[in-house]
């Protein structure tokens, strides 16, 4: 996927986030979306960094920097929402585009991915974004609301206070 489609993504996975987080529609609602829009496109945004320096799908695009990113609220309590924006980012090159990305980097050059993907300029790319997205959230309402146990203790934790703050 191109910028756009990163962008796009984050977007619209943080309004569904929004309302799978706190279903109500009310002030809550927007004030969770509020937290976690900004986060999650800067997560999507970051892989991209690496066009800038080293190799691009490969240097930010793998599993060593997601467990960073992912990490930062344990050990610094912040950047909660930023590792979504980055799985997200990984999830789109891997599923919607046909390159993929080197999840082993810097152990393995080799890229993963699925044949479904369309080329980052194609017509449909923004169409393939939108459903990719749809699965993300369906994916993410089952794990906040039937898995709960598997929902990072931070994200509880902002969520309650979220709660209490609007309460």
């Amino acid at each position: 996927m191109n910028k756009r489609g990163h962008v796009l993504n984050a977007a619209l996975l943080s309004v569904g986030l929004g309302y799978v987080l706190e279903p109500s529609g009310d002030v809550v609602t927007f004030v969770t979306i509020a937290e976690v829009f900004v986060p999650i496109v800067l997560g999507a945004l970051f892989p991209d960094v690496d066009t800038a320096f080293g190799r691009h799908r490969k240097t930010l695009h793998n599993l060593p920097v997601l467990a960073i990113v992912a990490a930062y609220p344990y050990y610094f309590g912040n950047l909660e929402w930023v590792w979504l924006g980055v799985l997200t980012h990984y999830v789109l090159d891997i599923v919607g585009s046909r390159r993929g990305i080197a999840l082993f980097y810097p152990l393995s050059d080799r890229e993963y991915g699925f044949p479904t993907g369309v080329t980052t300029s194609s017509d449909r790319a923004e169409i393939v974004t939108v459903v990719i997205t749809g699965l993300e959230l369906a994916g993410l309402a089952v794990l906040i609301h039937v898995l709960p146990n598997y929902v990072p203790a931070e994200a509880a934790r902002t969520l309650q206070t979220l709660q209490g703050l609007v309460a």
